[in-house]
């Protein structure tokens, strides 16, 4: 059984091809294109390099098309994504406007290219449909809220990746099992031990922390949409919403330009003064830059701020979990992340902290209570993995 992983960007194609033969999972190729202006002929030229390195004869030769979906009305889980759950997707287009357009276009593209072929879609927000409903409401008007203004949390592939390796790490087969079939048995998988308390860091240039109980999430720190939280690399994470309001009111702001500074010129850029890389912002504050290094102090903050709330929501700690691309590679991010925090359980060792680069490595103290860990993230093979099990669960 071969399923193919697209992950579609604004100018880019990229793409793994797994092969579930007898096994979890294995990766046969991965490949992509940058620079793309027509997504329609991009798709054709990854269709033509499966063939051409005989990966595939034909696209009959694969069960399922797999996407990485952000967000959907009134609809979540992993799911066949028919004409309706399309149209479902494009009416959260003005919550998710960096993210769902592009995937939905792809989607209805690879629709034309292989119409025999299933198409599946694994939503960021499924992970967090059984976190408590107190940690999914906002305390606005109950119209508001039924028409879909909650907490719904993002980056649910990666944290539900995290939450499976982190229970294989510290030997609960119980809560790996629990996590692996959330969507096919609704969270219905005993677990035998003590509860498994992990919080995954997911650091990157879009960033979120999870808090997660017996491998099913209790939280995210984002909310309605994947501007909130943390600083982004150009999102402007948590603000107070009379903010929006002050500035449209003050400088006569049109809601285009609202979107634009909100979503565009704010987080880590805004915060930087111009910079939303943080390799270019951590060696401009190493250079004595002070707007630099109150973006990484910001950034810190908050990332603590989350790591502190989860902590207590979980009462207590097993496992820290840093990923993607700033938590696997930034020691000294990760180190102010965990500084000073022996009270909680948390003591990194220095050492172990700065080899770790985007590798699978514990580096806490050796008498940590708290096991910290680096682990590279797998979206993708989560993907795969999902919708192996959803036509599985269909077929059956």
């Amino acid at each position: 059984m071969k399923i193919l992983i697209p992950n579609l960007g604004s100018t880019s194609v990229k793409y793994r091809l797994f092969d579930f033969t007898g096994g979890d999972g294995t990766l046969l190729t991965r490949g992509g294109l940058e620079r793309v202006s027509d997504h329609a002929e991009a798709i054709g030229q990854v269709l033509g390099e499966l063939r051409s390195g005989n990966w595939i004869a034909s696209e009959d030769d694969l069960a399922a098309v797999g996407f990485k979906a952000i967000m959907a009305e009134g609809r979540t889980g992993c799911l066949e994504l028919t004409p309706e759950v399309i149209d479902s997707m494009e009416a959260c287009n003005n919550i998710a406007p960096a993210h769902n357009p592009p995937y939905i276009r792809g989607i209805r593209l690879f629709a034309e290219k292989m119409p025999s072929v299933p198409l599946v879609g694994l939503f960021e927000t499924a992970f967090y449909q059984w976190a408590p409903e107190a940690s999914t409401r906002y305390a606005v008007p109950r119209s508001w809220h039924d028409v879909g203004v909650r907490r719904w949390g993002f980056h649910g592939a990666s944290h539900k990746f995290i939450a499976e390796r982190s229970a294989e790490l510290l030997g609960r087969e119980d809560v790996v099992q629990r996590a692996r079939n959330l969507y096919v048995d609704n969270a219905g998988s005993p677990v035998d031990g003590p509860p498994l308390r992990v919080i995954s860091c997911h650091l990157g240039g879009s960033s979120s922390i999870t808090g997660i109980l017996n491998g099913a999430a209790v939280g995210n720190s984002m909310g309605l949409s994947p501007q909130s939280g943390l600083p982004h690399n150009n999102r402007v994470g948590d603000l107070d919403s009379m903010a929006v309001l002050h500035m449209m009111r003050r400088d006569s702001l049109s809601i285009d330009d609202i979107e634009n500074a909100l979503c565009n010129e704010g987080g880590l850029k805004g915060l930087s003064g111009g910079q939303n890389d943080i390799r270019d912002i951590v060696a401009e504050a190493g250079s004595g830059n002070t707007q630099a290094k109150l973006a990484l102090d910001v950034y810190v903050h908050s990332a603590r701020h989350w790591l502190g709330a989860y902590f207590a929501q979980l009462n207590g700690l097993d496992a820290l979990v840093f990923t993607a691309g700033i938590g696997e590679n930034r020691a000294g991010i990760r180190a102010a992340i965990c500084r000073e925090l022996d009270r909680l359980g948390i003591r990194l060792d220095a050492e172990k902290n700065e080899a770790a680069q985007a590798e699978e490595m514990v580096i806490s103290a050796d008498d940590s209570p708290v096991k910290v860990m680096v682990k590279p993230t797998n979206e993708e093979l989560v993907v795969a993995r999902e919708v192996k099990r959803y036509l599985d669960h269909r077929r059956n």
